[in-house]
């Protein structure tokens, strides 16, 4: 398939389908869940009667701590106590210490609803001051911590289309998205936790590395409306969503906005797909409970991810 041309939109252009995708006030003044809110018991019931075997697999990567063009942010992973260092007691524990910043282009994460805003506020029409010096007052990372557990469905772009990966700059259409839908035999319906996957990860090993900032595979802003009409509780990608370049005035970016803060859709950035695409392909099938615990950060912007599906 032709690489596509991200849609050129106005300021104005971008405001009215903000509007269009928003679900400001759908749960109340107080919502704070947003898209959460479509899991409900009943849908994560059905979606436990997926697992027949048991076989679980990670959707993230490991934690990064050597800097290139995408880890600009490298993980810090330190030892605190080893086993190499003697010691008299004949008891020993070994110890260590991470310090992550989980937001960037390499690891593994879940952004809070907080994490963006446009004309000044976050979703559900709460002002993005509240996101203070000491954290986020609102729309922060623990409206997830008793867990994100529901049906798990990936869209393999490249496997329906017959190629190894998406160039990057491909801005995906609703049209590309169904294609897929077709090629799984399934329909992404209300309350599912939707993957995408790019083949972002499998170029990136048998080409090298680039500036993702700049180009990348994503999706272009008419996936918007699809991804509010089909009422999708979560979005994840192997890169972060958005398409590089996309061709929004004056938007950074607009799947972020679209997402995050009008339809209060939280998004797995960076996820580890390679696996999963190999998992569903051996059996045939697409759709999977998939469990995902953020960590309970107090007024957390984001949290480092290893979701899990289980066939």
């Amino acid at each position: 398939m032709a690489q596509a041309s991200p849609a050129r939109l106005s300021t104005d252009e971008f405001q009215a389908l903000f509007e269009r995708c928003s679900n400001w006030g759908r749960w109340g003044p107080d919502d704070e869940r947003g898209t959460l809110n479509l899991i409900t018991p009943e849908h994560c019931v059905r979606a436990a009667g997926l697992v027949r075997e048991g076989h679980t697999v990670s959707c993230a990567w490991p934690i990064n701590t050597a800097a290139d063009v995408d880890n600009i942010f490298p993980a810090t992973h330190l030892m605190m106590r080893a086993g190499d260092v003697v010691e008299t007691w004949p008891t020993r524990s070994t110890a260590d210490y991470l310090a992550l910043a989980p937001h960037g282009m390499t690891h593994s994460h879940l952004d809070a609803l907080c994490h963006f805003s446009w004309q000044g506020k976050m979703y559900n029409d709460r002002p993005v001051s509240l996101v203070t010096s000491m954290g986020a007052l609102a729309n922060a990372i623990t409206i997830g911590q008793d867990g994100i557990v529901g049906r798990g469905v990936l869209l393999d772009l490249p496997a329906a289309q017959g190629v190894e990966w998406l160039e990057p700059g491909t801005a995906i259409v609703p049209a590309d998205l169904e294609a897929a839908e077709a090629a799984a035999g399934l329909r992404v319906e209300a309350g599912d936790i939707l993957l995408v996957r790019t083949g972002r990860h499998r170029r990136r090993q048998q080409v090298g590395p680039w500036d993702s900032r700049s180009l990348l595979a994503g999706l272009d802003t008419d996936c918007a409306p699809w991804l509010r009409e089909r009422e999708v509780a979560l979005l994840g990608f192997d890169g972060v969503s958005d398409a590089f370049p996309h061709g929004v005035e004056g938007v950074g970016l607009p799947i972020h906005t679209l997402t995050l803060v009008a339809m209060g859709m939280q998004l797995l950035d960076n996820q580890n797909l390679e696996e999963l695409a190999a998992a569903c392909a051996e059996r045939w099938r697409w759709a999977f409970l998939l469990a995902i615990a953020p960590l309970r950060i107090e007024r957390g912007t984001a949290s480092a991810t290893n979701p899990i599906a289980v066939f």
